[in-house]
């Protein structure tokens, strides 16, 4: 199953760190399987505030993108980002093929019904 990085990231003044960041960025993820999906593209906010950017890094499943996270060609270079930007980032799993929402509200439902 597909899983994710997900990455908000606040805005930042330019530093030539942050450059050497994302030049070295995709060869940390690239032996994992990691694809950009979401990369210094705009947003546009529909509900709430995302000050910031979205980037987003594509996994063939969750341990390939634990693996990234905690290899140590990414822990070399994760400083180069958090000294300049601050941020919120998870790892999260993708539904799985066929998913229903449906079959979620079910059982939703059923559990407030068993109170």
């Amino acid at each position: 199953m597909t899983a994710y990085a997900i990455a908000h990231l606040r805005e930042a003044a330019p530093h030539p760190e942050i450059a050497e960041y994302i030049e070295r960025l995709t060869g940390t993820f690239d032996p994992f399987g990691g694809h950009f999906l979401v990369h210094m593209t705009p947003h546009e906010v529909k509900e709430g505030s995302w000050p910031g950017h979205v980037v987003m890094i594509g996994f063939p499943g969750i341990a390939e993108a634990r693996a990234w996270w905690d290899s140590p060609a990414y822990r070399e270079i994760a400083p180069l980002r958090s000294r300049h930007i601050a941020g919120d980032i998870i790892l999260v799993d993708g539904v799985p093929a066929g998913y229903d929402p449906a079959a979620t509200a079910a059982a939703m439902r059923a559990s407030l019904t068993a109170r």
